[in-house]
C-alpha cells in the first residue's frame, strides 16, 4: 500500500485525468470537507468532516460542542478560526485529517463513488488560499488530497480482500 510521503513536494501539477476542485460544478463535491456527511469522531457525531476537523483543534468540550452544533460547515471552520488552538496541534494535524477522512469514506455511497476515482489524482484547487490542504494557482502542498488518494487505495485494497 502507498503511504503519504512525509515530503510536501510531491506533485501538485494536474494531467488530463486529474480531479481538480471538488465542488458541485464538476460533480466532485464529496470529496470536500464541506460535504455533508455526518461521521462519529471521539463519541461524538458530527455533520461533516469540516465539522469535526475544527472540533478536534480545541479539548475543551464546550468549544467542542459549539463547532459541532454549528449550522453549517462554513461556520464551523470561522468558529474554529476563533479559537485558542491546542498546543500539538501542529503536530497532529494530518493524522486527525486521515481518521476523519477515513471515517467519511466508511458510508457505502460515497465509499463506491471515491473508488470509482481510481488512478486519477486528486487536487484540492481552492480560492481561500490554502495552499497546505489545498493548492492555489498550482501551487500548494494539497494534503487533502494525498490523504484521500491514499485512503482511496485502502478501501480497494480491503474491498479486495472481501471479494
Amino acid at each position: 500500500m502507498k503511504k503519504l510521503s512525509e515530503n510536501p513536494k510531491t506533485s501538485t501539477q494536474a494531467d488530463e485525468s486529474s480531479i481538480v476542485g471538488f465542488s458541485k460544478k464538476n460533480g466532485f463535491e464529496f470529496l470536500s470537507n464541506f460535504y455533508v456527511s455526518s461521521i462519529t469522531f471521539e463519541g461524538k457525531l458530527y455533520p461533516s468532516v469540516e465539522h469535526a476537523y475544527q472540533a478536534a483543534k480545541s479539548l475543551n468540550e464546550e468549544t467542542r460542542r459549539l463547532i459541532r452544533s454549528a449550522n453549517n460547515p462554513n461556520t464551523a471552520k470561522r468558529l474554529g478560526q476563533s479559537i485558542v488552538v491546542r498546543e500539538d496541534w501542529h503536530d497532529i494535524k494530518i493524522a486527525v485529517m486521515k481518521v476523519l477522512i477515513r471515517k467519511k469514506f466508511e458510508n457505502p455511497f460515497i465509499r463506491w463513488r471515491l473508488k470509482d476515482t481510481a488512478g486519477r489524482h486528486l487536487i484540492n484547487e481552492n480560492l481561500w488560499n490554502d495552499r497546505f490542504w489545498g493548492v492555489v494557482g498550482g501551487d500548494g502542498e494539497n494534503w487533502l488530497g494525498k490523504i484521500l488518494e491514499e485512503v482511496r487505495e485502502e478501501i480497494i485494497l480491503i474491498d479486495m480482500q472481501e471479494e
